[in-house]
């Protein structure tokens, strides 16, 4: 008999042998493990053993903040050492976060009592606060620069009701003499996020105080100076801890010596504002205008001034949107514009220059063989081309004149009649205006100056082009660039000889061209386009030479000496003859010791869309020095004044008062007559 079949029994997974690929997967797992378990516990080690005092040392200073110390801004002398800028100490109203009251009433009321001890909002205080805490957590915020003794005393005696708040020695810019050549010397401020993309401010911390405009921005490498630090020790929330680390002390910028002279500045800002006044008595509106005066011989600027001015001392403190606005110039209701104090007039002033030009008009003509000097022109009241007229002042009648008589009473029909006679030649008159520095930016050592406007026949292409491309953009709709598309006339011409029609310049350039006449009178034809400049050496800030400043002339010029001598005796005629344009002005004035050379000048300007204003009065001279060799100071003064009326009205007496302060003479406003250009 069978015996029963037995159960098969599964069997034991633990006994079922691993395959050798198994085993060296695992292996080699099993290795990768071993190394990076090795690879950090070494790290560790590393990081422990190795480098751990490093590191120490590393989160020890990790407690240590900088904190800028400002450095004093260097000195600004005038010519003789006299400090026109300089800088003083003053203590600034500050607030520690870390050391304020609890957020809330407690806080709340320190910022009450703060604001009204300041004359401030305590939302304002408070919005201060907040944002020099999240722009610099460590750092204490400045609520106000310049506070006042009164305020200080306050603070110092009820520090208990005035937690938090701290008083800080602080360096600010200081100008003693308010307003005068405020457009020349500029201000300072803060350097914003965008100037610090500007190469003049490369390397320069965000808060730094820089300059802003005139002289303090074109110098601020030299007067600047370089920051100190302060270190501060901050605790694990970022707050100031009271610490005795030393800090590096800044030092001081370098100072800054300039061509200005005190005296001439103070006589011709306040001439400036007397033939203003005066003007506005005569009824004219007189709303703004500038002066530069000049050595001829080397470019030096000895004065320059614009109307309205400003005080630099106003942007020590933080101006309002308001009070900034006014300083760049609002427009009114009716859409004038208001003359902006900021603008510098003497060099970015756009102005047509009237009966100053025309000694540049026969400089041109003579050079280009237009017209016989001895030949007489420009008789009638009028001058008739096509159907315009092209009439003197006042429709007067000086007859046919030569080229001396024409520019001693400054006949516009002469040199009408000039115009259009060098149309045929080409650009005789527009090459030798360029060649004496118009319409060239002149190189002056201040932030901006225009470049100004000699018209020519490429000149109207080119702005005949602009406007059919803006019209072409605009639909037809009208640009403004030019009053008409239309090609360079004989009448284009006629206007420029008389300093009229799309010429553009500035009181600045004017010097330049008369300083280039005058130095080629002086020197038998030659002559150089000097380079205007205001500074003359940058000295350390106990008085040691630095830097010697230099500017070369723009070019040399020779001009035929016979021909040059004709427009000199015309205009010197112009101011010491009877009969002579600025005759009256320079009445009882020494002309054998110093010799007048002046032109007056009364320009329209405006534009034929916007309607002519009320005349622009100029007056150019040099005024030679006839003093023994080696103590002559000759000097050339430009004036204008906007809306100010006829140039031996307004201007010339300005300019008068000038060289009387110049030769120390007795000043006096010696008005011309309104009826000379």
């Amino acid at each position: 008999m069978s015996t029963p079949l037995e159960r098969v029994q599964p069997s034991d997974p633990r006994t079922t042998p691993v395959s050798p690929q198994l085993a060296l997967r695992v292996a080699v797992l099993g290795g990768i493990a071993m190394v990076m378990f090795a690879i950090i516990f070494f790290r560790l080690w590393f990081l422990q053993v190795l480098s751990g005092e490093q590191y120490v040392q590393q989160a020890n200073a990790n407690d240590v903040r900088p904190l800028p110390i400002p450095a004093p801004r260097g000195q600004i002398f005038d010519r003789t050492g006299q400090p026109i800028v300089s800088s003083r100490t003053t203590n600034a109203v500050q607030i520690v976060p870390s050391a304020l009251p609890p957020a809330g009433a407690p806080r709340l009321a320190v910022y009450r009592r703060l604001g009204a001890l300041l004359g401030m909002r305590a939302g304002h205080i408070e919005e201060l606060v907040i944002a020099g805490r999240n722009a610099v957590k460590y750092a204490p915020v400045t609520i106000k620069t310049d506070a006042g003794p009164g305020v200080l005393t306050v603070l110092a005696e009820r520090q208990n009701e005035f937690p938090g708040v701290v008083q800080e020695p602080v360096s600010i810019r200081a100008y003693p003499f308010g307003e005068m050549a405020a457009q020349v010397l500029g201000y300072v401020g803060q350097v914003s996020k965008g100037e610090l993309k500007k190469r003049a401010f490369q390397g320069v911390k965000q808060g730094t105080v820089v300059g802003q405009e005139g002289l303090e921005y074109y110098y601020d490498r030299y007067l600047r100076g370089r920051q100190g630090v302060r270190r501060v020790e901050v605790n694990a929330a970022g707050y100031p801890t009271p610490s005795s680390l030393k800090a590096i002390q800044p030092l001081a910028g370098h100072s800054l010596r300039v061509t200005l002279d005190l005296g001439l500045q103070r006589e011709g800002e306040r001439a400036l504002l007397e033939g203003i006044e005066r003007a506005r008595a005569g009824g004219k509106p007189a709303t703004a205008g500038a002066f530069t005066a000049i050595d001829p011989s080397n470019g030096e600027v000895l004065a320059m001034g614009s109307y309205p001015t400003f005080n630099p001392n106003k942007f020590a403190k933080p101006l309002t949107q308001a009070e900034y606005n006014a300083l760049k110039g609002a427009t009114s209701s009716s859409g004038e514009e208001a003359p902006a104090p900021l603008t510098n007039r003497a060099a970015n002033g756009t102005y047509p220059t009237g009966s100053t030009f025309k000694p540049i008009t026969a400089m041109g003509a003579l050079e280009g063989g237009v017209i016989n000097p001895g030949e007489a022109l420009g008789a009638g009241q009028c001058i008739h081309v096509s159907t315009q007229q092209f009439c003197n002042s006042g429709h007067a009648e000086y007859g046919a004149l030569d080229l001396v008589n024409a520019l001693r009473v400054s006949s516009d029909t002469y040199f009408f009649e000039t115009g259009e006679l060098a149309n045929s030649h080409g650009n005789v008159i527009q090459e030798t205006a360029r060649k004496l520095g118009i319409g060239e930016q002149t190189g002056i050592d201040l932030p901006s100056e225009i470049t100004g406007i000699v018209p020519d026949r490429r000149w109207r292409e080119h702005e005949n082009q602009l406007q059919r491309e803006c019209e072409h953009k605009q639909h037809s709709k009208p640009c403004g660039i030019v009053a008409e598309i239309r090609p360079w006339s004989v009448g284009d011409n006629m206007h420029l000889a008389v300093g009229q029609g799309d010429l553009i310049t500035s009181p600045l350039q004017m010097a330049v061209a008369y300083s280039t006449l005058a130095n080629a009178y002086m020197h038998n034809g030659y002559g150089t386009v000097v380079t205007p400049h205001l500074g003359m050496e940058i000295d350390e800030a106990k008085g040691g030479l630095v830097q010697s400043l230099s500017f070369p002339p723009v070019r040399h010029v020779h001009l035929n000496y016979s021909d040059l001598s004709l427009v000199m005796e015309g205009i010197h005629d112009a101011a010491s003859q009877p009969g002579g344009t600025s005759f009256e002005v320079w009445s009882g004035w020494d002309q054998a010791q110093h010799p007048v050379y002046g032109k007056t000048g009364t320009a329209q300007h405006g534009t034929l869309n916007s309607g002519f204003t009320e005349d622009q009065s100029w007056y150019m001279c040099y005024v030679g020095d006839r003093s023994q060799i080696g103590q002559q100071r000759p000097i050339v003064i430009a004036v204008t004044v906007e809306k100010g009326g006829f140039g031996a009205e307004t201007a010339a007496p300005i300019a008068r008062l000038m060289a009387s302060q110049w030769f120390g003479k007795p000043k006096r406003f010696v008005a011309g007559s309104s009826k000379t250009l």
